[in-house]
C-alpha cells in the first residue's frame, strides 16, 4: 500500500507498506491515535508531499513543519522505498552513515530507479530518508526527515521520561552510536563526554574548517613596537632627538643609533587563542576518529573518507607556517571584541567553548543517538525495581550501597555493568536486607564478573535481565529467597481490554526456573534455586483487569506471570510495589512451604524449636560451652516429656534461668545415653544407670546480641518449651533482629 509520494524537479519517491494499518490500530488501541503525530521536513527541490489516507482513493497534501501531521513510521515495521528519478540522472544512492542500511538499495541504471527498504528495528526517534545523486555531472543530495514512533509507548511522552529517569541515575548512560534515528539535545552542566564531543563537532566542524581558513588567509594584527640599532643610512625616518645625535657624531660613519618603529605582528591574543583551540581539537578529533576507524562498526565508505579527510584537515591546518609567528596561549586576561564580534573569530571561541560543555537529552539544536527503546526500557525497569525495592523496605538512599557501575563498551559509548558488577545491595545498620542485579549471565563454568555465587547452569547459559534475592533469616542464617524479572519490550495482544505479554517470554520464565540452580559446595549438591519468574513489559489496562488477566492470576498460582509497567501508569505499578511488598514481609519458612512439591515428594520446612533449660555455672563435662556459643552437646535429665515429638525436632535454644536465651543451635542428630556417660560417675544403688537423651548440636545464629528473657510459664516439668519460630517470635520483644527484615 502507498503511503507517501514525494514529488520532486529531480524525481518522484514513493513510500510503501504492507502491514502500516495494522501498525496504526495497534497504536490507536495503547496510546491513542492524538498521540500518533509526526513533523516532517525536506530539503529544497520539492513541489509537494501527498500521504494516503485509509481509504486509498483519497489523499492529502503534508505541510512542512507541522508537529501534528499523521505519523507513517513504526518501528519494527518493514517500507518499501521506490525513488523513480528523470533521465538526466546518472547515479544515485542512499547515503546513510550505516553501510548495513545502504545495502538494502539498488540503483537500477537503465531504469533511473533506486530501490530498496526500511525497518528501524526497535529504533524510535527522528530519522532522515537521505539520497545522493548525480544529474547533468553536478552531484546533490536530498533528505527527507520524519518521526520514527512506538505503538506500544507514547514516543512525545513515555519515551522522555524513560530517559530522563535513566539519566538520573546513569549520566549519558541512554547515548549510543551509529543509531537510525537521533534526538535534538540541549546545553547543560557536567563533564564533556566523547561521544557528546564527537556528535557536536560533526555538527559545527564544517564552519570551524572554515572560519580558520579564512583566518589563516586575512588574519587579524596589530602594531607592534620594535627597537633595534642602525646605522645612519639606514634610518628611514629622523626624530628630533635621532636628528641632534646625528649632528653631534655626524663623523662616527660606523655610529650605531637606537632606532623604535611600528611593525605589523600576528602575535595577537586572539590569534595565540586560535592555535590553542585548534590544537585540543585536532588531537580529540584525531584520537577519537582512530577509535571509531578502528573499531568495527558497519560505517559507509564515504563517511570513513570524510573522517580521514578530516583528520589530515585539522593536521594540515595546524601546521600552517601562519602560526611559527604565533606564541603559545596564556589565557584571556580581559574581554575581548574581536572574539565576541568578529564573524570568523566568534565562530572560532563558539565552537570551541560549545565542545566543553556537557549537554543534556532535552529537545534542542543538536543531533544525538541513543540506544534503542528495548534496551532503554530494560535499563528503566532495573531502575525501577531498585526504587520500589527501597521503599518498600522503607529504608534511605544512603542505605542503598550502589556497587553497580557503567563501563566502557569499546567505542566511546557506555553499557551498565552485568552480574557482580551491577550489584545493587540493601541494608540497614549494616545488615543486609536485599540484592539486586542487572543481566547476569548463569553458565556451569565459574565466570565472577558476571555470575553470580553459588548460581550454576548445568546446561546452557541463562540471563535472566533483573534479578531479586531477599535476604531471610527465621530458617536459616543469611537465607537468599531468589525472584527474577525480564523486562520484554513487546505485547502480544489484548484481551478484555488489557494487554497481554508475549507467551515465548512467559515459556521462558518457566525455563528459567528449572535451569538454574543453587549449588551447595559444602554437600556438593544441587538444590532449586528460583521461587518464581515475572515479566515486566509496557502493558496497559484497568487496574482491576489486570488483576482478573490470566497472566496476573498464574503469578499467585505457580510464581510466574507477568506486571504490566510503563511511565505515569501509577496504578499498575503499585500492583507490583504490594507483590514486592508481600515477598519481603512473608517468613522464608511460609514461602519454602508453599513451593509446589514433585509428584511422589512433600516439602518439609524445619521449624520446631526445643528451648530447654542450662544452668550457668554447669559441672564440668556437662553443658560446658554454651554461654560461650560453642556447644556441640546437649544432654536431657533422666525425664523427657514424652509429650514432645522428637520426628520434626530441627533446632534448640538453650535458656539460662538468670539471663533468658541468645543462640540458635541446629539438632544434627538424636541419640540416647545412658546416666553415667551423661554425668561421668560409676552406676550404683543410689544412682542407677538410667537412660537419657543426647542432643548433637551445630551453632547455627544469634537471636540477638544480647540475652532476652521469655516467658517460662509454659514450660514442660520446669525443663522444656516445644515450639516454633512464629511463636518464639511472639515470646522476643517485638523488634527482633530475627523475624524482621531491617
Amino acid at each position: 500500500m502507498e503511503l507517501l509520494r514525494i514529488n520532486h524537479t529531480d524525481f518522484a519517491l514513493t513510500i510503501e507498506c504492507s502491514h502500516f494499518w495494522q501498525e496504526w490500530q495497534k497504536g490507536v488501541r495503547n496510546i491513542g491515535d492524538a498521540q500518533l503525530i509526526s513533523t516532517y521536513s525536506w530539503t529544497e527541490g520539492v513541489e509537494k508531499v501527498e500521504r494516503t489516507n485509509e481509504e486509498e482513493s483519497r489523499t492529502a497534501e503534508i505541510i512542512a513543519g507541522n508537529p501534528n501531521e499523521k505519523a507513517f513510521f513504526f518501528e519494527q515495521t518493514d517500507y518499501s522505498i521506490w525513488v523513480e528519478f528523470n533521465n538526466n540522472v546518472t547515479e544515485a544512492c542512499f547515503d546513510s552513515p550505516r553501510s548495513d542500511v545502504n545495502e538494502h538499495f539498488s540503483w537500477k541504471k537503465k531504469q533511473h530507479i533506486l530501490m530498496g527498504f526500511l525497518n528501524y528495528g526497535n529504533d524510535i526517534g527522528r530519522a532522515d530518508l537521505p539520497l545522493r545523486y548525480t544529474i547533468n555531472g553536478e552531484q546533490k543530495r536530498f533528505v527527507f526527515s520524519y518521526d520514527v514512533i512506538s505503538a506500544k509507548l507514547d514516543y512525545h511522552h513515555d519515551w522522555k521520561l524513560i530517559l530522563e529517569d535513566i539519566e538520573k541515575e546513569y549520566r549519558m548512560l541512554s547515548l549510543d552510536y551509529l543509531k537510525r534515528t537521533y534526538h535534538g539535545i540541549s546545553e547543560g552542566e557536567g563533564e564533556s563526554y566523547d561521544i557528546i564531543w564527537w556528535n557536536i563537532f560533526h555538527n559545527l566542524q564544517e564552519k570551524f574548517v572554515r572560519a580558520t581558513r579564512n583566518i589563516i588567509d586575512r588574519p587579524r594584527h596589530r602594531l607592534k613596537t620594535i627597537s633595534s640599532y642602525k646605522r645612519a643610512d639606514q634610518i628611514r625616518h629622523f626624530n628630533p632627538l635621532l636628528e641632534q645625535q646625528f649632528a653631534e657624531h655626524r663623523t662616527e660613519e660606523a655610529r650605531l643609533y637606537l632606532v623604535d618603529e611600528q611593525q605589523h605582528t600576528h602575535n595577537t591574543v586572539e590569534n595565540r587563542f586560535l592555535k590553542h583551540a585548534l590544537a585540543i581539537i585536532q588531537k580529540r578529533y584525531s584520537e577519537l576518529a582512530n577509535r571509531v576507524l578502528t573499531f568495527k562498526i558497519s560505517l559507509s565508505d564515504s563517511i570513513k573518507e570524510q573522517i580521514e579527510a578530516s583528520d589530515k584537515e585539522l593536521k594540515h591546518l595546524l601546521n600552517n607556517p601562519f602560526f611559527r609567528t604565533v606564541g603559545s596561549f596564556e589565557g584571556l586576561k580581559q574581554e575581548s571584541l574581536v572574539l565576541q564580534r568578529d564573524t570568523n573569530y566568534s565562530t572560532i571561541y563558539r565552537t570551541y567553548f560549545i565542545l566543553r560543555k556537557s549537554f543534556s537529552l532535552n529537545d534542542g539544536m543538536f543531533r544525538m543517538e541513543t540506544k534503542d527503546i528495548a534496551t532503554l526500557y530494560e535499563i528503566w525497569c532495573f531502575i525501577e525495581m531498585s526504587h520500589i525495592v527501597r521503599e518498600q523496605l522503607g529504608i534511605n538512599k544512603e542505605d542503598v550501597d550502589h556497587r553497580n557501575r557503567m563501563e566502557m563498551n569499546g567505542l566511546f559509548t557506555w553499557e551498565l555493568g552485568r552480574g557482580e558488577k551491577s550489584r545493587i545491595l540493601f541494608k540497614r545498620d549494616d545488615v543486609e536486607l536485599a540484592e539486586l542485579v542487572y543481566n547476569p549471565k548463569q553458565t556451569d563454568k565459574e565466570n565472577d564478573s558476571i555470575s553470580m555465587s553459588n548460581l550454576v547452569v548445568p546446561t546452557v547459559p541463562q540471563k535472566p535481565d533483573i534479578v531479586l534475592q531477599l535476604t531471610k533469616d527465621d530458617v536459616e542464617k543469611g537465607m537468599k529467597m531468589t525472584y527474577l524479572f525480564d523486562a520484554k519490550y513487546r505485547i502480544s495482544g489484548k484481551e478484555n481490554g488489557v494487554d497481554t505479554p508475549p507467551d515465548d517470554a512467559i515459556n521462558q520464565m518457566h525455563r528459567y526456573r528449572d535451569a538454574i540452580y543453587y549449588r551447595d559446595y559444602d554437600s556438593k549438591q544441587l538444590k532449586k534455586e528460583v521461587i518464581g519468574g515475572y515479566i515486566l513489559f509496557p502493558g496497559d489496562g484497568d487496574s482491576a483487569e489486570v488483576q482478573m488477566s490470566k497472566f496476573y492470576e498464574s503469578i499467585q498460582d505457580v510464581n510466574i506471570g507477568a506486571f504490566p509497567l510503563r511511565p505515569n501508569d501509577e496504578k499498575n505499578r503499585r500492583l507490583l510495589e504490594n507483590f514486592i511488598k508481600k515477598l519481603i514481609d512473608t517468613k522464608s519458612a511460609e514461602t519454602i512451604s508453599k513451593v509446589i512439591p514433585q509428584k511422589g515428594t512433600t516439602v518439609f520446612v524445619p521449624n520446631r524449636v526445643l528451648i530447654g533449660f542450662v544452668s550457668s555455672s554447669p559441672r564440668k563435662g556437662y553443658n560446658q560451652s554454651f554461654e560461650d556459643g560453642n556447644a556441640d552437646l546437649y544432654y536431657t535429665g533422666p525425664k523427657f516429656p514424652s509429650t514432645i515429638p522428637l520426628h520434626d525436632l530441627h533446632f534448640f535454644v538453650p535458656y539460662f534461668k538468670d539471663k533468658g536465651v541468645r543462640d540458635v543451635y541446629e539438632i544434627t542428630k538424636i541419640r540416647t545415653i545412658k546416666g553415667s556417660e551423661a554425668k561421668q560417675f560409676s552406676p550404683d544403688e543410689e544412682h542407677p544407670d538410667d537412660i537419657r537423651l543426647a542432643f548433637h548440636l551445630k551453632y547455627h545464629h544469634k537471636l540477638s546480641d544480647q540475652f532476652v528473657k521469655i516467658d517460662t510459664s509454659a514450660m514442660v516439668n520446669y525443663a522444656f518449651i516445644d515450639t516454633d519460630f512464629e511463636e518464639l517470635e511472639k515470646m522476643l520483644f517485638p523488634k527482633s533482629i530475627l523475624f524482621q527484615i531491617k
